[in-house]
């Protein structure tokens, strides 16, 4: 299946076969009414919040970062350079794994240890996933009954997997048993290259004060995102209140995660019609809202697409 999934005409074919057949369940021509009827300063204002996210996103990155020999740490500026180029580069590859691809490699090319530079993504992605899990439960734990279908049973396990890492990254006895698993896989090579990425991840067990400020800030960039996308419901006149949003938007970004399609194309389509329709919300209105959402995202993006522009990204230690 992943050998299906990895090509990508097979993934553009997905995300525009889900476009096109979400799109007639949702009447195009209301949503098209949706759309050109949009209240303005509502979008303003959650582009606004997008840059905002955008910069919480590269701080934790920024402190995943401190692991790293003092010898070993790349500039400043080219560290950010690589977060904001990789992540417009991702907006074209499967969902956020091609771009965190593009993360870990490039940092490599920066006297960066390739287990360390794809350790730093592989927590950064862990702590949002986590972030993202536990604002959902705890938005359904405290918010007003909803029917979405499998909505707790959802973050349950999404927060238990979540837990597991935190045993192998904390502790001992754990990280031993994976290490008996890795040991016995059938080519050396693979061994070594898990071996080394489980030590880097193993070394964030004395970074626990960076790790907490890290998953605050994970937590802070998913509060912007559901901010992100009641300002855009409040501009196509859709009454969900916002604590609704705190519970759908959470499922939504657990979908949009899966690289099936290119950016989330057609699966955030589909998590939106599927929420905000558990919630009441029309067709045509939730799909205009996913929409905007997808391309709130890429909006977000601009910036490393100028950097892109202006010379890709940094070139190579030599």
């Amino acid at each position: 299946m992943s050998a299906v999934f990895g090509s990508r005409p097979v993934r553009a074919t997905i995300a525009l076969g889900l476009l096109a057949y979400l799109l007639w369940l949702s009447n195009p021509s209301d949503v098209w009414r949706s759309l050109t009827g949009a209240r303005p300063w509502p979008l303003v204002l959650a582009i606004g919040l997008t840059l905002f996210d955008r910069a919480l996103m590269a701080y934790r990155w920024l402190a995943l970062l401190g692991p790293l020999p003092a010898d070993t740490r790349p500039p400043l500026l080219t560290v950010m350079r690589i977060f904001f180029v990789s992540t417009f580069v991702g907006t074209f590859l499967p969902a956020s794994v091609g771009g965190d691809a593009v993360r870990a490699y490039a940092l490599s090319g920066h006297r960066v240890p390739l287990s360390l530079s794809v350790a730093s993504v592989i927590v950064d992605r862990a702590l949002g996933t986590a972030s993202i899990l536990l604002l959902g439960l705890a938005s359904v734990l405290l918010a007003p009954p909803l029917s979405i279908p499998g909505l707790t049973p959802v973050f349950i396990l999404g927060t238990l997997l979540c837990v597991a890492l935190a045993l192998v990254v904390f502790s001992g006895r754990m990280a031993d048993l994976l290490s008996r698993v890795v040991a016995r896989l059938p080519s050396r090579r693979l061994t070594s290259v898990m071996e080394r990425l489980l030590g880097a991840v193993r070394e964030y067990r004395h970074q626990r004060t960076p790790l907490i400020a890290v998953l605050g800030a994970s937590i802070g960039v998913q509060v912007l995102r559901v901010l992100q996308a009641f300002c855009l419901g409040v501009a196509l006149g859709i009454s969900a209140p916002l604590w609704s949003y705190f519970v759908a938007i959470p499922l939504v970004l657990l979908v949009m995660l899966l690289p099936i399609t290119i950016n989330g194309l057609g699966t955030s389509q589909a998590a939106f019609l599927w929420c905000f329709g558990a919630l009441g919300v029309g067709r045509a209105e939730a799909f205009a809202l996913s929409v905007l959402f997808v391309a709130l995202g890429v909006v977000g993006n601009l910036p490393g697409g100028l950097l892109y522009a202006t010379g890709g990204l940094p070139r190579h230690a030599s």
